[in-house]
């Protein structure tokens, strides 16, 4: 299972060293130095937390300020553990959980939930390998080679998550109708909450989490799934 969760990392790593290259360009330009990038790649597995965090602290934040900016933003990570949990073998659990806890993003969550039989220890741990080392590799290179690059490969690397997004959502939607129905009822929420005058206001973070519970409500009122009891 280590084997083929390090097989399904792999893409997700590779998108991972682009997006990362562009916040090592960014964050050595906004004053940091290579290796203060790199730690926070290290030590945080975020791209728009750390993007804000650095945006933050170069405008001289308080501490405060950062503290709020990072849980809106990283909230949603604590829906999709609530929801990564039920798929989980029985066998992983407690410290675990609390370490690999870390490996959480949006693709990788993915990836996991559309993993067949329920998610091991062996398999998560793979699955999170390629993208931590792309995530800080990628940093390092921004940070280090970002200045050496031409203007228009930085910018194509800046949009390569957005890629990943829809590579990740369009392969289950051509094989299930019901996943096509729940992403259309995320898609349609979320341009309320950035049209819609007043409730527009909300921030990007808040928006992302009301959108993702109000299409998995209705997915799970509309598509029902019986639970069944797996082992590791």
């Amino acid at each position: 299972m280590l084997v083929r969760g390090i097989k399904d990392g792999i893409p997700i790593g590779l998108g991972y060293f682009s997006v990362s290259f562009s916040f090592g360009i960014l964050a050595v330009a906004e004053g940091l130095t290579w290796w203060e990038a790199v730690l926070i790649s290290m030590t945080n597995l975020t791209s728009a937390g750390q993007f804000a965090g650095v945006t933050v602290m170069a405008a001289a934040g308080s501490l405060a300020e950062l503290a709020v900016t990072q849980f809106v933003i990283n909230l949603r990570y604590a829906l999709m553990s609530i929801s990564l949990s039920q798929k989980v073998s029985d066998r992983f659990r407690g410290v675990s959980r609390a370490i690999l806890g870390f490996g959480i993003t949006d693709e990788i969550y993915a990836v996991a939930m559309g993993h067949d039989g329920p998610v091991t220890r062996s398999y998560f741990t793979g699955l999170c390998i390629i993208p931590y080392i792309g995530w800080a590799l990628g940093t390092l290179g921004g940070a280090v080679c970002g200045n050496i690059l031409p203007e228009i490969i930085c910018d194509a690397l800046g949009i390569a998550l957005y890629g990943m997004f829809i590579a990740i959502v369009i392969p289950p939607m051509k094989h299930d109708r019901k996943v096509v129905i729940v992403v259309l009822m995320a898609i349609a929420v979320s341009l309320v909450f950035n049209y819609v005058p007043v409730i527009n206001h909300i921030s990007a973070g808040f928006a992302i989490i009301i959108s993702s519970i109000i299409a998995a409500a209705v997915g799970a009122l509309l598509f029902p799934k019986d639970t069944v009891d797996e082992t590791d």
